[in-house]
């Protein structure tokens, strides 16, 4: 059955849709292997600190082998990428096999300048900020940079309720650790392992944002009048809940409502005021999808 015109240029725009998509994808991948590579090349390698991973275990090896460090990371990572293949398909593949030659190529190319700074926690900050900022881009846009990152993300799909930035922090300090005896410098491990906790932390910003928020539930027989100033003094969602008390049996509405942690110290104050009484219990909300916050279908990184 032939198409009409109409189903012709919805096709063609669905096309372009994903082809102008994947050109922003490698776009940001190139982007993301730049700062990397500059993360490496330029703090890193320089002042000896193993941030873990494949990269750490380049540095590591540079020093044993006198290979050069992109070069360590390619040959790595090339039997990596061979068993990532099956789980994550040939688009995830090939964005990972540009992004692993590209950072590895750059990670060379930046090599001559020499270090940026000789002080090592000044490099540990830098490096670690750039290369956090980078991985983050680079999983954003539907790929890795190999080595860890592969292994981490298959990590993901047997336990998604790790975040990524947690299970860099396990499998870069085994490596950290290693560093120190390879290097004979407990010192130099200690910048390594500040390396892993900032890119760790900062990681988790860039790609889940900083949710930082608050999931507050209040019990009160003044719950009609603290929702009104809950809905308009600080114009976020409520719910009711149906309770009853277990000693009493008399029914209750909970109010529940999740706010941004900025504003639940305004939500607790309105609590104090119009029920100085009421139970109020305030928790922690690491994600929170839905209006207002990020998309529920948002890929999990």
């Amino acid at each position: 059955m032939s198409m009409t015109k109409e189903q012709q240029a919805e096709i063609k725009f669905e096309e372009k849709k994903t082809l102008r998509r994947r050109v922003m994808d490698y776009i940001e991948i190139t982007v993301a292997s730049l700062l990397y590579s500059i993360a490496v090349s330029l703090f890193l390698d320089p002042n000896a600190l193993a941030p873990g991973g494949v990269t750490g275990i380049a540095i590591i090896l540079n020093r044993i082998t006198g290979l050069e460090t992109g070069t360590l990371v390619l040959c790595i990572n090339i039997p990596i990428i061979a068993v990532g293949t099956w789980k994550f398909g040939l688009r995830f593949i090939l964005s990972t096999m540009y992004c692993t030659a590209l950072t590895s190529g750059l990670i060379n190319l930046f090599a001559p300048f020499g270090a940026a700074t000789t002080d090592p926690f000044l490099a540990a900050v830098a490096g670690g900020a750039l290369m956090a900022v980078g991985i983050g881009l680079v999983f954003k846009a539907g790929a890795t940079t190999g080595g860890t990152d592969i292994i981490i993300k298959l990590l993901r799909l047997r336990f998604p309720y790790l975040k990524t930035g947690v299970l860099f922090l396990i499998t870069d300090a085994l490596i950290v650790a290693a560093s120190a005896f390879v290097f004979k410098n407990v010192d130099v491990a200690l910048y390594a392992g500040l390396v892993v906790f900032i890119n760790s932390v900062l990681l988790d910003v860039v790609l889940y944002g900083r949710d930082g928020a608050k999931l507050i539930f209040i019990i009160s027989d003044r719950h009609e009048a603290i929702t009104k100033r809950l809905l308009e003094d600080l114009d976020i969602g409520v719910t009711y809940i149906s309770g009853s008390g277990a000693y009493s049996g008399k029914e209750k509405k909970v109010i529940m409502c999740a706010m941004k942690k900025q504003i639940s110290p305004r939500a607790e104050t309105i609590v104090r005021e119009e029920d100085p009484g009421a139970v109020m219990i305030v928790t922690s909300a690491t994600e929170i999808y839905g209006e207002g916050y990020k998309s529920i279908y948002s890929e999990k990184l």
